[in-house]
């Protein structure tokens, strides 16, 4: 298996210097983001010995070991023999790896952190471990980060391209056009990036083969996956036809996610529980509008009015066109030529989302009527800067117009911090409006 660099393993490092083994660190995410592979990495890095508890196949002797915990001694001689590894004082880990699975394991933490011997880390989704916390003592010793889809950065540098994201950092922050011909280099790059996505396997996949068919079966299966782990967790199917429709809904262009035209006789109150399960699950990214568009978005914003994306774009793509075959599938060759039709916008729009929520946003929109009051402007996500607001808007073309940031602005003139369009030139300034190129997304 490829071993990708990635970003979270630095926080990693920090977590193991600064707590010094004060504290667990849980690692949280999505199914097959990656998880168990940098965790074993940091271990084999960063310490001199380490043991792997895996509870997705560990036998019923390592699963006894956490039945009773009174002799830590007895514990750690009993671990160390079933897994043939010695540890060392301060200078081994432990992990345990998907501890949904083992409750009692992540129970134990408390008293693992308080003996001090060796450093703990976990991994899991956190939809399973809220679901596996049920009559046990919840550690409050844990420090938690999250993995998610490898980010543009991160997936320059698994296709070999050390050098691009220092350059894209340094021309924001510079804001300066880079240029045609650099800029078609870039996104270029980034339309790659959106098919493939960030899963990991989705780009061995791609590193191994080189071909985009390969990449779209994997795709297909991580699907399939997270489809099986929806009707799991909802046996009626909700959170399956929910997650299944979210290219449509988006293809729509609706102000929100329209529940009742995906479930019948189902509003956005009555799947509520099931929505939040799907959030937890870290398979998808929701963006909540803002009913009230002011510094502090979260204290008026409705639960039940919001816009669903996928949490990787490579995954979006897929899903939205999963009923055709990879020959047929137009969006690859659009996407690649850089010809993306307007009404396939949507793929932009969750890839900004997606580049958000990396970036550590939460995510919000706002809609509102025109004059007329025949039609709706649009604030495809709203951030916030100091005490000011910034609106964005996303394009997929190089078309430079902004009629809703500018009906916005006059709206909550007094709000505004920056106005922001991201599309598919250059750097350039249009009136008070900045026009990004949508690879700046991470650095606003």
């Amino acid at each position: 298996m490829t071993i990708f660099r990635r970003k979270l393993y630095n926080e990693m490092l920090r977590w193991k210097e600064t707590r010094n083994g004060k504290t667990a660190l849980l690692i949280k995410g999505a199914r097959r983001v990656g998880k168990s592979t940098l965790v074993e990495e940091f271990a084999r890095n960063e310490y001199e010995s380490y043991i792997l508890v895996d509870f997705s196949h560990s036998s019923k002797r390592v699963d006894a070991l956490f039945e009773d915990m009174m002799n830590l001694d007895l514990f750690f001689f009993q671990l160390q023999n079933i897994y043939n590894v010695k540890l060392i004082e301060r200078k081994s880990a432990i992990i345990f790896d998907e501890v949904q699975l083992q409750p009692l394991a992540r129970q134990a933490i408390k008293h693992l952190v308080k003996d001090g011997r060796y450093d703990y880390i976990e991994t899991g989704s956190l939809l399973s471990i809220k679901k596996k916390i049920q009559n046990i003592v919840l550690p409050s010793e844990e420090n938690k980060l999250t993995l998610n889809p490898m980010d543009f950065d991160e997936f320059l540098w698994a296709i070999g391209d050390n050098v691009t994201p220092d350059f894209l950092r340094e021309s924001f922050e510079k804001k300066r056009a880079v240029g045609d011909a650099v800029n078609r280099k870039w996104l270029r790059d980034l339309r790659l990036y959106m098919l493939i996505g960030g899963m990991p396997q989705a780009v061995e996949t791609y590193l191994n083969t080189n071909n985009l068919q390969d990449v779209d079966r994997t795709k297909r299966d991580i699907i399939q996956l997270y489809v099986d782990d929806f009707y799991r967790i909802d046996s009626t199917g909700r959170a399956s036809q929910l997650f299944s429709a979210i290219p449509g809904q988006l293809a729509n262009n609706a102000g929100r996610y329209q529940v009742s035209s995906v479930i019948e006789n189902q509003d956005a109150a009555r799947v509520s529980s099931v929505v939040a399960d799907m959030t937890d699950s870290m398979v998808v990214n929701l963006s909540y509008h803002a009913s009230d568009p002011n510094v502090g978005f979260g204290m008026t914003k409705d639960l039940n009015y919001y816009k669903m994306f996928l949490a990787d774009t490579g995954l979006f793509v897929t899903l939205a066109f999963k009923d055709k075959s990879y020959t047929e599938n137009v969006v690859y060759n659009r996407l690649l030529s850089d010809k993306l039709e307007a009404n396939l916008g949507y793929v932009y729009e969750n890839l900004v989302a997606q580049m958000l929520k990396a970036s550590g946003r939460e995510l919000y929109y706002y809609t509102f009527k025109t004059g007329s009051g025949k039609h709706n402007y649009e604030i495809d996500f709203l951030l916030s800067n100091g005490k000011k607001i910034v609106p964005v808007e996303v394009k997929s073309s190089g078309y430079k117009s902004h009629k809703s940031i500018d009906e916005f602005c006059k709206k909550y003139s007094s709000r505004i911090g920056d106005r922001v369009l991201l599309y598919t030139k250059d750097y350039q300034k249009d009136g008070e409006t900045i026009c990004l190129p949508i690879y700046y997304t991470p650095y606003l």
